[in-house]
């Protein structure tokens, strides 16, 4: 005889989403998670140290925001640089009319 197996709403939501066939293959995981893993690695490589002046009420809004976002304000200052020379930085005026 089986033992029937209690499931929680969340897996049979799983579960049923699973079978109305919802869920497609991402193929190669191992390639995948190694190409990943890549990007990750060198998105977090630190190569040079540099020091900057701020004037003292932006670095306070800065420290805020990072707090806020929970993160180190020298590693939002980072970011901040990254999506500016990269052009994924948005002003607010370019957000308005998407």
């Amino acid at each position: 005889m089986a033992t029937k197996v209690k499931v929680s709403q969340e897996e049979k939501n799983i579960l049923d989403s699973y079978e109305s066939g919802e869920w497609k293959s991402t193929g190669n995981i191992i390639s995948k998670a190694n190409e990943y893993s890549k990007i990750a690695k060198n998105t977090l490589k630190k190569e040079k140290r540099i020091n900057i002046r701020l004037n003292e009420k932006d670095l306070e809004l800065i420290q805020n925001i990072a707090v806020e976002e929970g993160i180190p304000y020298q590693t939002l200052i980072s970011s901040l640089i990254h999506k500016y020379v990269s052009g994924r930085l948005l002003d607010r005026n370019q957000i308005k009319n998407l």
